[in-house]
């Protein structure tokens, strides 16, 4: 099963694919099934979507705001008739399970549906000024061209929740998902054709980084990059556009941790807390990595866990009795397997999971059971990188603050739970935890469109996404001055 075949978007067009490579979008779940190709764009063709869009931006800068909501809108209204297909297409190229799926997906629309309905309040502001008579505002100005990169854990809601703000402000987008799920943002593409944007307004092209991102991030017409990917490759693209000083946006790693009171409803913390590290095999920025739990309950919790963990159906995530589906490639599932390899060499006990399951469906397709990891120091390494897997790590805390401090023990600052009946200590926790998203009584994973996303210390750059910051990120703002 072949799939279809799409060549990439520049221009109001789909480019032909003949004569050009394809890739293999490939199930997770029966890595033998193909469920696309794509033509693999070149540095050529990612100077042809800037081109489309230099060429675009001028027109569309000059749209009134509330009609470019009109378009995304419309394109929501198209995404939502194509739910159940656009559901299972993700779920096919990558690989979490449907009902999570059919929730990006309308994750999607819902965001669409918020920045549409932005388009009637983009507006600066007015300001008193100190002489008589005059007139002083802000106009909120688009940038220009906006290149987004975007990674395979979540193809729709993520180049979604980049493209959107940047439409509505005006900017026209060039969008280059990640090779190893790039048809759920195809499938956007084809919403906003279908709502009929302008040519040129949004484009998008396929490729590895080495070609098409380095030929996005270096060409001087481009005036605001966001990227979402591992700290490395962000903080090499940071370096390479800070020498003109272009806008950067970067959403890089987490190693969230949530904690557990003593005071914490058990059942509750284990669902959360296997919710957050086990929902779509771990393949979340978000996910929980580290569970910090009080020593009173610990071992209540940490017995909780690995029964709750045990009953955990892992298969097809089309299925609809799966709860954890595959890891997305046999790249991710090695690099998986040898930290749970190194934890083991490093000490930690390892209570459950973290094998390469096999027999049946699992030679089909690339399959770790989920690990929980015991008796974990805090200086080794399944406690300190991310992993981006299925593996949790438990470490014992014995006070509030020893909990704190473990929890902030990280470089990464992005999500972080906690699990009480105390609003004192839900408080204390909110304002004492470095994280840029905090949870109280849920998983660290789990975001709403109208709110900023982002993270503190080596997760972010500083700039948010989503809510109303994003469209702060997309624009430029010019003071004026009126005098009769």
């Amino acid at each position: 099963m072949n799939g279809a075949t799409y060549g990439n978007y520049i221009s109001g067009r789909w480019t032909t694919a003949e004569g050009t490579r394809l890739l293999a979008v490939r199930n997770p779940a029966h890595r033998q099934q193909i469920v696309a190709q794509v033509a693999i764009a070149s540095e050529e063709d990612a100077h042809a979507a800037i081109d489309a869009a230099a060429a675009a931006l001028p027109s569309w800068s000059a749209t009134p705001a509330p009609r470019r909501g009109e378009y995304l809108r419309a394109a929501a209204a198209a995404l939502r008739r194509r739910r159940d297909e656009a559901a299972t297409l993700l779920t096919r190229e990558e690989g979490k399970p449907l009902f999570e799926s059919r929730a990006e997906v309308d994750r999607s629309i819902a965001l669409l549906e918020f920045y549409a309905g932005q388009g009637m309040l983009l507006t600066g502001q007015t300001f008193p000024s100190a002489l008589p008579g005059r007139l002083l505002y802000t106009v909120p100005c688009p940038l220009g061209v906006a290149a987004l990169i975007t990674p395979w854990n979540f193809p729709s809601a993520i180049p979604v929740w980049k493209t959107a703000p940047a439409l509505l402000c005006g900017n026209t987008v060039v969008l280059k998902p990640a090779s190893l799920a790039p048809v759920s943002a195809a499938i956007s593409a084809e919403c906003l054709h279908e709502a009929g944007l302008p040519a040129g307004v949004f484009n998008m092209v396929v490729g590895p980084g080495s070609a098409v991102g380095n030929a996005l991030v270096g060409d001087e017409r481009v005036k605001v990059i966001s990227f979402t990917g591992s700290l490395a490759v962000g903080r090499a693209l940071l370096a390479r556009c800070a020498p003109r000083l272009v806008r950067v946006g970067l959403e890089m790693g987490g190693k969230n941790p949530h904690i557990v009171a003593d005071d914490a409803d058990i059942d509750r913390a284990v669902a959360d807390v296997i919710a957050g590290a086990f929902w779509s095999a771990g393949h979340k920025c978000t996910a929980c990595s580290r569970a910090i739990v009080m020593a009173g309950v610990y071992e209540r919790f940490l017995g909780a866990l690995v029964e709750r963990v045990r009953q955990l159906r892992i298969g097809d995530g089309l299925e609809p009795s799966t709860q954890i589906g595959p890891v997305i490639s046999e790249d991710q599932a090695r690099s998986i397997l040898e930290y749970i390899d190194s934890g083991v060499r490093e000490g930690a006990q390892l209570l459950v999971g973290g094998q390469r399951l096999a027999g049946g469906i699992y030679d089909e397709g690339c399959y770790i059971s989920p690990a929980v990891f015991a008796n974990v120091a805090p200086t080794m390494r399944i406690a300190r990188e991310e992993i981006f897997g299925p593996v949790l790590c438990v470490m014992k805390a014995e006070s509030f603050d020893h909990a704190i401090a473990l929890a902030n023990d990280a470089q990464y600052g992005l999500s972080a739970s906690i699990s009480t009946r105390s609003l004192a200590l839900s408080m204390e926790f909110a304002r004492r935890i470095a994280a840029g998203v905090v949870h109280i009584n849920s998983p660290t994973a789990g975001l709403e469109p109208n709110v900023p996303f982002g993270g503190w210390k080596d997760s972010t750059s500083g700039y948010r996404e989503m809510g109303l910051e994003a469209l702060r990120f997309y624009t430029q703002l010019k003071t004026v001055y009126v005098d009769a």
